[in-house]
C-alpha cells in the first residue's frame, strides 16, 4: 500500500514467480523485476518488450523512468508493443534491469461494508480490501525484435485504407488508392521465409510510395496536431494511483520525443509536474531538458484543471497565480493558454480573470457534449467575452482523445459545427483520462497525412502556435457572450455535498485568515508564507474537475474530506497567531467580535457564560444578550473590516425583538422588519415585509421536494430534465415547536423525507429581513433528489444567479430550446427573482445548484446516485439556507450582503482592541473580496474588490491607519503594479466598470 521509491523497492524480499501467479487485493501494488540480456540476434535491430503482470505497470529500466504499459482502467490498453522499445539499435549483451510496480486496481461502483442504507451490496461493489482475495494473474512477459519494415508497411496501407473510408468513391485518387492497396495484397506474401517476407514488405512499400507522396491542393484546411495525455488526477482512481499515472505517460512521452524530432507534445497542470518532481526527481530533470529543447510544451496556466462554476473568483485567480508562478520558477516558461479540456462549463467571470493574469487564449472541447438534445455550441473558433466585456481568443475542439487515422481527422474536419471563418484546427491527439497520451502510431500516422491528397494537413505544433497564425489570418470572426454552459452534467453542482460543503469553508477560511493576518504583520506578526502556500495548493488541488462536481469514486472522497480537515486546522493555527497579535490578553474575561466584510454588520454571536448576565463594549456602550438553555448570544454592532471587543456586565434586560407565538395550524414569527407564518408542517406560507405590507408568498415556501432521479447516461453528473415528471412525496410525520423568541426566534422542525430523516431549525433575528433554515438530514435514499421550493409573488423572466465577482440571468420559462437547456443552473451564495418595484432571494452557505421555475427559487439540496460510487451522499448532511425579500429594484437590494453574511460566520477570540475599522467603501455595489499579504512577501498589501451589480460606479474606498503605506497602484491579478493612484487622506477613487475586478497594492 506505500509509495516506494524504486531504490527502496529494491531493498524488499522479492521472491521468484512464473506465469499464472496470482496476486494484489485492491489498492494494492506489487513490485516485479527481471533482467534481459541481448543476445547476438539482437544486434542492430530494434528492441521491444511485452509485459504482463496483471494491472496497471509504472515501468523502470536501469533505474530510470521508462513509463507505463497496460493503462486500460478507463479505455483499451493505451500502450503496445511498438511503444516499449528497449533499443533502436540493440548490441550482443547489453543488460537492462527491468522494474515494475503494478497497481492491482479496484473495483466501482462501490458501497460501505454492509451495504447501502437502503439495501445490500450489489454484485460487483466495493468490498473490505482486507477481506477480499487475489485478483490479479502474472501473465507472460517477453522481449523481442521488432519487425520495423512490416510495421511502417503497416502504417503506409492503414493510413490508405482508412483514408479511402473518407473519400467519395467516385474520385480518381480514390481509384488509384483502392488500385494500389489491391496490388499491394498480390506483392505480399505471408507465408514465406522471414528474409523474403521482408522482401515483398520493402517491395509493396515502394510500389505505394507513389500514393504516399501525392500532394494536396491550396485549399486544404490545417490541422495543428499536439500530443496530450489528458490525465485526470483522480477520477475511477485515488490520487495515490496518479503519482504513479505521471511516470508512466511522462516517461513514455519523453521516449517518443527523443525518436521523433518533429514530435510535440503540451502537458498541462503544474500539480501533476509537483507529483513527478516529489516522486520521480531523475524524471522531472529530464522533462525540464525537453522543455528546453521546445519539444515538450509546458503549458495550461492554471494549477490543476479545475471546475470553474463552483470554484470561488478568489479561487480561480490562486489557480492562475501558483499555476503561472509554477510554470515560471520550476520551468523556465510562461504560461498564456489556458487548458481545460474536459471541465463542466466556464463561469461567464472567466475571461476578465484569465485577462488579469496574462492569459490570452482558451483551449477546451466538453461544451460539444449534448446527448441530452441540448443546443449545439456554434463555434469552434471565437472570441469569448465575459460579463464585463472582456475578451479572449478561444479554440473548442470536439474532443481531447484523438486518434490521428486519416478516418478521424477528416470526419472531424467534415463533422464540424463551423463551417465559415475556419481555415485550421487545433487536434489534440492521444490518450486521455487515464494518462497514456499518444502511442507511436499517432505519430507515424500524423507524419504520413502533412500534405497527403485527399485529406487535411496534418502539422505538428503547439496551441500557442495556433492562436499566433490565426490571429496573423485576422482572427476570430465570431464573438460568443456570457457563460459557456454546459447541458450536461448538471447534478455535478450537487453530488458529493461533503466536498461542496468544506470547499466554500475552506475557501471562507482562508480568505479570513489572510485579512487578519495581513493586518497583525502591520504589528509585526511574522506570517508563515510557506504554510499558507502549502494550504491553498491542497485546496487548488482539490477544486480538480472530477473532485469538486462529486464525479469521482468514493476512496476519493475519503481523503479529500481528511485533506479538508488538514486545511481547517492550518488555518485555525495561523489566524489564531493573527488574532493573537491584534488583541490584548491582558483583560482576561474580555473576548473580540472580528467582521472581515467591507460593510458594518449586526450579527447575533455565540459568547462564554461569563456574560450570561449582560454585556457592553469596551468604551461602555450596552449589548443585548440572551440566554437560551447553556448558549449566551448577544445582538453586536461591528464596523467594516474591524472589531469591537465586550466585557461583561450585570443588569442588561433581555428584549423581546422577536416574538414566535402559536396560530391556527402553526406559528407566527415577527420582528420589526417581516412578519413570517409558518404551518405545521415547517413551510412558510406567509412573508410579509412591514414596511409595504407586501405578501412575498405565492404559496408554501420551504416545501420539500423529492424526485425520482436516474439520468439516462451519467449517475453521478446529470440531472434529466424529465425528474420534474417524477415527484414522489417528501415531507411526513412532520412535528414543529418553539425554541426560543427574544433576540432570535427559533422554531424546531422535525420529519421524515422517505427513509431519511431531518431536523431543521428555522430562525428570525432581530431587525433582520433575512429567515434562516439550519438544517440537518440523515440522507438514506438511492436514485432520488430533494429540493426545497420557494414560490414567490414576483414576476421575471430571468433569474439572478450569483456567480464569481458578480452574477448572471437565466430563463425561468421554458419558450426555447436554450430555455429548456436551462433547466438546472449553478449559484454560489444567493439567487433571486425581481423586477423594477420588488424581489425575493433565496441565498445558502454551501448549495450550488438550483431551478427556476416560473416564480419559483427550487434549490437544490441533496442527491443520491450510485455510479461511480454507490450509495454516494448516504450519511449526516448539516447546511443552511435562507430567504429574503425586499422593496425597490435589485440594484437597491441588500441581496449581495446577506449572501456574504450567511456564509462569513462572526469569529471571536479572546482579549481586547479598541473598536476600529480598517477599510469603509462607499458605495454599496463594491465589495472588499480579498485582503492579503502580497505573494513577494515584501509586506505590501493586496485588495481585490469588485463591482457586484451590473453598475458601474466611482467608489471611494477609505484606508484607516492600519493599512496605509507610502505608496498604492492599480496592478494585475498577479499583483504586478500597472498604474499609480493618487491617494489622500487615506482615500482612493476607483472608477469600476459592471462587474469589474480591480487589484490594489499598497506598498509598505
Amino acid at each position: 500500500m506505500d509509495h516506494l521509491s524504486p531504490e527502496e523497492a529494491l531493498q524488499g524480499h522479492f521472491t521468484s514467480a512464473e506465469p499464472g501467479f496470482i496476486w494484489g487485493k485492491t489498492w494494492e501494488y506489487c513490485w516485479f523485476k527481471g533482467t534481459v540480456i541481448l543476445p547476438k540476434a539482437a544486434e542492430g535491430k530494434r528492441i521491444v518488450m511485452n509485459l504482463d503482470a496483471g494491472g496497471e505497470s509504472t515501468v523502470f529500466v536501469n533505474g530510470k523512468a521508462f513509463g507505463n504499459y497496460r493503462a486500460a482502467w478507463v479505455d483499451e490498453p493505451h500502450q503496445f508493443i511498438e511503444d516499449n522499445c528497449l533499443a533502436v539499435s540493440g548490441k550482443e549483451g547489453d543488460t537492462y534491469e527491468i522494474l515494475m510496480e503494478t497497481y492491482a486496481g479496484h473495483f466501482y461502483p462501490e458501497a460501505p461494508t454492509g451495504g447501502c442504507a437502503t439495501g445490500p451490496v450489489l454484485p460487483g461493489a466495493y468490498t473490505d480490501p482486507k477481506k477480499e482475495g487475489a485478483r490479479c494473474v502474472l501473465g507472460t512477459s517477453t522481449f523481442g525484435v521488432w519487425n520495423e519494415d512490416a510495421y511502417q508497411l503497416f502504417m503506409d496501407v492503414d493510413t490508405l485504407g482508412r483514408l479511402l473510408e473518407t473519400m467519395d468513391s467516385t474520385t480518381l485518387r480514390a481509384a488509384k488508392i483502392a488500385k494500389a492497396l489491391e496490388k499491394f495484397t498480390l506483392i505480399v506474401d505471408f507465408e514465406q521465409p522471414r528474409e523474403a517476407r521482408i522482401a515483398s514488405y520493402k517491395e509493396a512499400r515502394e510500389a505505394l510510395r507513389p500514393l504516399m507522396e501525392a500532394k494536396n491542393g491550396s485549399t486544404m484546411p490545417v490541422f495543428y496536431a499536439i500530443g496530450n495525455a489528458h490525465l485526470d488526477l483522480a477520477w475511477l482512481w485515488p490520487m495515490e494511483e496518479t503519482h504513479r499515472k505521471t511516470e508512466r505517460t511522462f516517461a513514455a512521452q519523453l521516449r517518443l520525443i527523443e525518436q521523433y524530432p518533429e514530435y510535440k507534445y503540451v502537458q498541462s497542470q503544474p500539480a501533476a509536474y509537483e507529483m513527478c518532481r516529489k516522486y520521480y526527481p531523475e524524471l522531472f530533470e529530464r522533462i525540464k531538458e525537453a522543455i528546453k529543447g521546445g519539444q515538450w510544451i509546458a503549458d495550461g496556466a492554471m494549477w490543476v484543471e479545475p471546475d470553474t462554476n463552483m470554484a470561488s473568483g478568489e479561487a480561480l485567480i490562486r489557480q492562475l497565480v501558483h499555476g503561472k508562478r509554477y510554470y515560471k520558477e520550476e520551468l523556465g516558461v510562461d504560461s498564456e493558454v489556458l487548458w481545460l479540456p474536459d471541465t463542466f462549463g466556464y463561469t461567464a467571470a472567466l475571461p476578465q480573470i484569465l485577462k488579469g493574469c496574462g492569459v490570452n487564449y482558451l483551449v477546451t472541447q466538453k461544451i460539444f457534449w449534448s446527448y441530452n438534445e441540448g443546443e449545439q455550441f456554434p463555434y469552434h473558433y471565437f472570441t469569448w467575452q465575459g460579463m464585463d466585456g472582456s475578451e479572449i481568443d478561444s479554440f473548442l475542439p470536439t474532443s481531447y482523445t484523438y486518434r490521428t487515422h486519416p478516418s478521424e481527422v477528416n470526419k472531424i474536419w467534415k463533422n464540424r459545427v463551423q463551417v465559415q471563418d475556419l481555415d485550421a484546427f487545433l487536434l489534440p491527439f492521444g490518450y486521455g483520462d487515464g494518462g497514456g497520451g499518444p502511442a507511436r502510431d499517432f505519430i507515424e500516422s500524423a507524419k504520413r497525412q502533412e500534405d497527403l491528397e485527399g485529406g487535411v494537413k496534418v502539422k505538428m505544433a503547439g496551441p500557442l502556435e495556433f492562436f499566433h497564425d490565426m490571429e496573423a489570418q485576422g482572427g476570430p470572426a465570431n464573438t460568443y457572450v456570457g457563460e459557456l454552459y454546459f447541458s450536461a452534467h448538471r447534478g455535478t453542482y450537487t453530488s458529493q455535498a461533503m466536498v461542496k460543503q468544506n470547499n466554500r469553508r475552506c475557501e471562507l477560511a482562508m480568505r479570513e485568515m489572510e485579512m487578519w493576518s495581513t493586518l497583525a504583520m502591520n504589528k509585526g506578526m511574522a506570517y508563515d508564507f510557506s504554510k499558507a502556500d502549502a494550504l491553498w495548493k491542497k485546496l487548488l488541488l482539490h477544486q480538480f474537475h472530477d473532485i469538486l462536481p462529486g464525479s469521482s469514486i468514493a476512496k476519493v472522497y475519503v481523503d479529500a474530506e481528511k485533506a479538508f480537515h488538514e486545511i481547517l486546522d492550518g488555518v485555525e493555527e495561523l489566524q489564531a497567531d493573527a488574532l493573537s497579535e491584534l488583541t490584548d490578553q491582558k483583560e482576561s474575561q474580555a473576548v473580540t467580535v472580528f467582521n472581515s466584510l467591507s460593510f458594518p454588520r449586526k450579527m447575533l454571536v455565540e459568547l462564554p457564560a461569563a456574560f450570561a448576565n449582560g454585556a457592553k463594549t469596551v468604551d461602555g456602550t450596552a449589548v443585548q444578550v440572551q440566554k437560551i438553555g447553556d448558549t449566551v448570544k448577544a445582538s453586536v454592532e461591528v464596523p467594516s473590516c474591524g472589531a469591537v471587543s465586550l466585557i461583561p456586565a450585570e443588569g442588561q434586560v433581555e428584549e423581546k425583538a422577536v416574538a414566535v407565538e402559536r396560530c391556527d395550524g402553526g406559528f407566527t414569527m415577527e420582528n420589526s422588519q417581516v412578519k413570517a407564518v409558518i404551518n405545521e408542517k415547517g413551510e412558510v406560507i406567509s412573508f410579509v415585509l412591514k414596511e409595504s405590507e407586501r405578501e412575498f408568498a405565492a404559496d408554501a415556501m420551504n416545501r420539500f421536494h423529492l424526485y425520482k432521479d436516474v439520468p439516462r447516461m451519467f449517475d453521478a453528473w446529470d440531472i434529466d430534465s424529465n425528474y420534474i415528471d417524477q415527484e414522489i412525496e417528501a415531507a411526513k410525520n412532520v412535528a414543529v415547536s418553539m425554541e426560543a423568541d427574544g433576540l432570535e426566534g427559533v422554531l424546531k422542525v422535525t420529519g421524515e423525507i422517505s427513509n431519511s430523516t431531518f431536523t431543521q431549525y428555522i430562525r428570525l433575528a432581530a431587525d433582520s429581513r433575512r429567515i434562516e433554515f439550519e438544517t440537518e438530514v440523515d440522507w438514506k435514499e438511492m436514485h432520488r433528489l430533494l429540493k426545497a421550493g420557494f414560490p414567490v409573488n414576483v414576476y421575471a423572466e430571468n433569474g439572478i444567479n450569483e456567480m464569481q465577482f458578480g452574477f448572471v440571468e437565466h430563463p425561468t420559462h421554458r419558450s426555447r430550446a436554450y430555455d429548456k437547456d436551462r433547466f438546472e443552473v449553478c449559484n454560489h451564495r444567493y439567487s433571486a427573482l425581481a423586477d423594477g418595484a420588488h424581489g425575493a432571494a433565496v441565498l445558502n452557505d454551501c448549495k450550488y445548484g438550483i431551478s427556476m421555475n416560473g416564480n419559483a427559487l427550487e434549490l437544490t439540496l441533496l442527491r443520491a446516485g450510485t455510479c461511480p460510487e454507490m450509495c454516494a451522499d448516504n450519511r449526516v448532511h448539516h447546511f443552511t439556507y435562507a430567504f429574503t425579500a425586499w422593496e425597490g429594484s435589485f440594484a437597491e437590494s441588500d441581496v449581495v450582503r446577506q449572501g456574504y453574511e450567511l456564509n462569513v460566520k462572526p469569529v471571536v477570540a479572546s482579549g481586547a482592541v479598541p473598536t476600529f475599522s480598517a477599510l469603509t467603501i462607499d458605495k454599496e455595489n463594491v465589495i472588499l473580496d480579498t485582503m492579503k499579504p502580497a505573494e513577494d512577501g515584501s509586506g505590501d498589501i493586496i485588495l481585490r474588490l469588485y463591482e457586484s451589480k451590473k453598475a458601474a460606479v466611482l467608489a471611494t474606498v477609505t484606508l484607516s491607519d492600519l493599512l496605509q503605506g507610502e505608496k498604492v497602484y492599480l496592478c494585475d491579478m498577479l499583483e504586478n503594479c500597472k498604474e499609480e493612484i493618487s491617494v489622500e487622506n487615506g482615500e482612493i477613487p476607483l472608477n469600476f466598470r459592471a462587474f469589474e475586478i480591480k487589484t490594489v497594492r499598497i506598498k509598505k
